[in-house]
């Protein structure tokens, strides 16, 4: 049975965590506070740690940094109140997982569990990248894999400088699920489109869990690049 970890100064969203998660089969682990939570996670070392943003004492980014200080393969999900999107960012700076937001909403939480099983399941999502470039109709596509931080620059660079002198009318950015992006990945990523926009080409952005289109549509990428749905609808840039 896989352990979990819950980490809320509310005692009655720690009983729900507890019900809910029994229900999908984990052993569930609850403290009350960062300090304790910090305890039990030395001395339990689950893979998964649900931590809520905002509490007294220690703030659930704290605890997001020592956690991963103890053990950088634990998958953090960070739980933040409702338009939270700044310190949704900073915990991914943090390399936290995924973020949901309060109230929570089963689907969220699913597709955060889901992302966390997958990243454990697959520990080759990381910092080194690997971009694959194919051609599907018109369009070319950049199959992303790992982590897109500041250090992805050279990589989607030298991609573009690839496809460029074909002259493609839409490049396609394929982002692989289960990996992260932070601040730096999004400021590289919004300075790639904006040079694609100005070289009168189009950019899709597929591959964005529901989180992370929140997150692109705050930092303005929108603005550059439309993003499909899952049902492959895109979405169009302003």
């Amino acid at each position: 049975m896989k352990r979990i970890l819950i980490i809320d100064d509310e005692k009655s969203t720690l009983k729900i965590f507890r019900l809910f998660l029994t229900t999908y089969g984990y052993e569930v682990l609850t403290a009350e506070n960062g300090k304790l939570g910090l305890e039990v996670f030395d001395a339990e070392r689950p893979p998964i740690v649900l931590t809520d943003i905002k509490m007294p004492g220690m703030d659930g980014l704290e605890v997001l940094r020592r956690i991963k200080e103890m053990d950088a393969a634990t998958e953090v999900i960070v739980i933040t109140g409702h338009g939270d999107v700044d310190l949704a960012i900073q915990a991914m700076d943090l390399y936290a997982t995924d973020f949901i937001n309060k109230p929570i909403q089963k689907e969220a939480l699913d597709a955060a569990l889901r992302r966390a099983e997958k990243r454990l399941s697959s520990p080759g999502c990381g910092e080194d990248n690997r971009i694959d470039i194919r051609s599907q109709g018109d369009a070319i596509i950049l199959d992303i894999r790992g982590n897109l931080t500041s250090r992805s620059e050279s990589f989607l660079l030298e991609a573009y400088e690839k496809i460029r002198p074909e002259g493609p009318k839409k490049i396609i950015f394929l982002l692989e699920e289960n990996c992260s992006i932070n601040r730096g990945g999004i400021s590289v990523l919004t300075g790639l489109l904006s040079r694609i926009r100005g070289n009168n080409q189009t950019a899709v952005i597929k591959g964005l869990t529901n989180n992370f289109k929140k997150i692109f549509e705050m930092a303005g990428i929108t603005k550059y690049a439309s993003i499909a749905d899952s049902d492959h609808k895109v979405s169009t840039p302003d």
